[in-house]
């Protein structure tokens, strides 16, 4: 009898016993492989354990899967197409099977919506793949793998990161939740955005950004004054309260600490916002709500911004099925709360709740102020009554998207960090196990005064590349003797401008699929995950459709 049978049996007979019949939620539970996450790499990896023939378990924080996915990222960064494969195109065919479906179009007729966006092609009926979604749509893909694989998924289940995790030679033994779950397995998988469980097994990682100097680097570090990047303030605003005045004190948002040099690195995060599914559809459409804690006088600066004529608020209201949006940042001021999350990747979860819940206010707010200050310009303004939150999307919170956007966190050090230099293929690769294509691409991470006495953004980079990358088997690998049996496909090792390519949600989901063939190659031969022939990966991994290399006459 399995042990999980056994704290069963125990659990009925001693509510039996007492004459007591709670809700039975059992306390233990073991696979071969667990899977800490409920982003889109980790339900791609479950569903390749099930493929390979390996019990799975995924413990997720998140009650709704998917993370960015199914979480307000429908219009997706792909980059070249070509190079996403396996699971990761399977998920994108699976949504162009929903949506070749007269039924799927509720708002508008099929034809009606236009096949490209910004150089995105929506429904790519070649290929059969469809890389704009709305998000309801994707979560149900993924609720639907979850189910035709039988995967048991532990839903709103937090690790215990202070006491929770335990280690034995140098490997995971099992791991704790807060409700007191249990949760042992051969090998480990992090899959989340924050790598939580990277770091409570001891995995060295870095916060923040690293110098030039570091990696050997151009495009890291502190990145002030260059002009060619989009999202700076391309007029002189005035920072301060009164204008003129210093004393009166500075905007809401701006730094008053004097920008570093550039190059240099610093414990600062590019910024986070909620990517809004929108509608401009009258019978699909709330008015942007008030939030609890609105303060006009935060967004003083966007009003400023508009004085000058800058007409560009709407450019990223990209459209998806039904008369939906994926809106996201753009211009020097916008959704991206700078500056809001810095103490993010390491806090308590009390204080990311916190931030979280700030995110929120912060972008609520702007989209009211926006809707109906009469310090907007009248032409802003109009335009932005048509608009409003998406009625049939998010309804259990608001219609407001559960998943912010965590565009890095933690990122491990591992046993090869991936750097700028692989990125732009200055470097060669010897052991891909999935490529990248998307340029190097960072928000901006913090708001600062010139010494002009003007307002500016730093952090932005944009850098497009010519050709993909592979990404290194190493890269998803901590050193050995940290942990011996732990894979991390999202908080991947890489320096921080090469992670502004890799944090595409493709690149995650392929990263997935190959961790969990990795895994399961472990357990088969019994070895550390470090220690498997890449030979063997390799093999496997084109078995199942990975994509690892193309010749540049192939680009």
């Amino acid at each position: 009898m399995s042990k999980t049978l056994i704290v069963f049996a125990f659990s009925l007979i001693c509510s039996v016993c007492t004459g007591k019949m709670p809700a039975i939620k059992l306390k233990a539970y073991s696979a071969d492989i667990v899977i800490y996450g409920g982003t889109s790499a980790a339900i791609i990896a479950a569903v390749e354990a099930v493929h390979s023939g390996k019990t799975v378990l995924v413990v997720s924080p998140d009650t709704h899967l998917g993370g960015l996915s199914s979480g307000g990222l429908g219009f997706t960064d792909t980059g070249n197409k070509s190079v996403i494969g396996g699971l990761s195109r399977e998920f994108y065919h699976r949504v162009w099977m929903h949506y070749n479906d007269s039924t799927a179009w509720k708002w508008e007729k099929h034809s009606e919506f236009g096949n490209k966006g910004q150089g995105t092609v929506a429904m790519d009926g070649e290929n059969r793949t469809m890389w704009i979604f709305e998000p309801h749509v994707a979560e149900t893909v993924f609720e639907e793998l979850i189910k035709e694989n039988d995967i048991r998924v532990l839903r709103n289940e937090w690790l215990d990161r202070e006491k929770g995790v335990r280690k034995r030679n140098g490997k995971i033994v099992s791991f704790e939740t807060l409700s007191g779950m249990q949760i042992s397995g051969k090998i480990f998988i992090d899959a989340t955005y924050e790598g939580d469980l990277m770091a409570a097994a001891g995995v060295s990682y870095f916060v923040g950004r690293e110098a030039n100097s570091v990696y050997g680097e151009t495009y890291n570090g502190v990145q002030a004054g260059i002009k060619e990047r989009g999202h700076f303030f391309k007029d002189p605003i005035d920072p301060y309260k009164v204008p003129g005045s210093k004393e009166s004190g500075l905007l809401y948002g701006i730094s008053s600490e004097p920008i570093a040099e550039n190059g240099s690195g610093d414990k600062k995060v590019q910024a986070y916002c909620f990517r809004l599914c929108l509608s401009d559809h009258q019978g699909n459409r709330i008015p942007f709500p008030k939030p609890a804690h609105y303060n006009p006088e935060n967004y003083e600066l966007v009003a400023r911004v508009l004085d000058t004529g800058w007409m560009d608020w709407f450019a990223k209201y990209d459209r998806i099925p039904n008369k939906k949006t994926d809106t996201n940042n753009h211009g020097p001021f916008s959704s991206d709360f700078i500056g809001g999350n810095y103490d993010y990747p390491e806090a308590s979860y009390a204080r990311r709740k916190e931030i979280i819940a700030a995110h929120e206010n912060y972008q609520k707010g702007l989209f009211y102020f926006l809707s109906n200050d009469k310090r907007v310009t009248p032409e802003v303004r109009g335009k932005m009554a048509i608009w409003g939150l998406a009625a049939d999307e998010f309804r259990d919170n608001g219609n407001w998207p559960r998943q912010l956007y965590i565009r890095e966190a933690r990122r491990m050090i591992g046993v090869y960090v991936t750097t700028e230099n692989e990125v732009t293929g200055k470097r060669p690769v010897s052991d891909p196990i999935g490529m990248g294509s998307y340029g190097m691409d960072s928000h901006n991470i913090q708001r600062y005064v010139t010494s002009d006495g003007e307002v500016q953004n730093e952090g932005d980079v944009q850098v497009k590349l010519k050709y993909p990358y592979p990404i290194s088997f190493g890269s998803i690998l901590p050193k050995k003797e940290e942990c011996a049996n732990l894979l991390v496909p999202v908080c991947v090792s890489a320096s921080h401008i090469a992670f502004g390519s890799i944090r595409m949600e493709p690149v995650f989901m392929i990263l997935g699929q190959s961790a969990a063939v990795a895994a399961c190659l472990a357990i088969d031969h019994k070895k550390a995950v470090q220690e498997i022939s890449y030979e063997m990966l390799q093999k496997r991994l084109l078995e199942r459709g990975q994509i690892l290399q193309i010749l540049k006459s192939e680009q």
